[in-house]
Parts: structure tokens; C-alpha cells; sequence
């Protein structure tokens, strides 16, 4: 398999992996955080709190949770084609900066959080 074709695979496989993960269909809380840009999406694949001051107990566990989720299948799809976890993290990334909607946070790879 080329780079370009795994790098495909990886978005496409990574993002219906994300989507079809039940705690990944996050929960209003974490929807209503992403929305007031409490929390976002990182450029390392993982959701990062931008507003430290706004996040409760239960809103940190489930971040928390959907990362450490995210992580196992990070590298169960890096594993499977024989590339970085942080590869497949950082493609997967990509997509879903991509599908943040207005008002959300993103990270972007210098750090700084954008707001959309």
C-alpha cells in the first residue's frame, strides 16, 4: 500500500471507527463544551480542554474517556498497517478540524486554539 493510500484508509477507517464508538457519540455535554469552545479538537487526534475554568468532573472523565478510546484505536489501525500511532492520530486529526463547525476550538499544530 503507497503513503497517499494508507493516509486514505487511515481517515476513512479512523473516522467511521470514531463515529461508530459509543462513547464517541459523545454526549450533550461534551457536544454543548465543544460548541461554547470549552473543549476541542486537537491536531494530535485528541480532544484538549481550552477553557480549564468551565469543566466540571463528569465533562473531564469523558474527555478523558474518548481519548483513551481514541488512543486504542489509533493504534490498533497503526498497528494493522505498520505506521506511527501519532501518524494515524494526526491524519484522523485532520478530518475532524475539518468537520468542526462554527464557533468550536481547534488546536492547531503550534498549539494555539483557534476559535471557527
Amino acid at each position: 500500500m503507497t503513503k497517499k493510500h494508507f493516509c486514505l484508509a487511515a481517515v476513512a477507517v479512523s473516522g467511521f471507527i470514531l463515529a461508530a464508538t459509543p462513547s464517541h457519540a459523545a454526549s450533550a455535554a461534551v457536544e454543548d463544551a465543544k460548541a461554547r469552545c470549552i473543549i476541542g479538537e486537537q491536531a494530535d487526534g485528541y480532544i484538549g480542554i481550552v477553557d480549564d475554568s468551565a469543566v466540571d468532573t463528569q465533562l473531564r472523565r469523558e474527555v478523558r474517556d474518548i481519548n483513551q478510546q481514541r488512543k486504542a484505536l489509533y493504534a490498533d489501525l497503526a498497528a494493522q498497517n505498520g505506521v506511527p500511532i501519532d501518524v494515524t492520530a494526526a491524519l484522523t486529526a485532520e478530518k475532524l478540524i475539518n468537520e468542526a463547525g462554527a464557533g468550536e476550538c481547534v488546536r492547531d499544530g503550534s498549539g494555539a486554539w483557534i476559535e471557527l
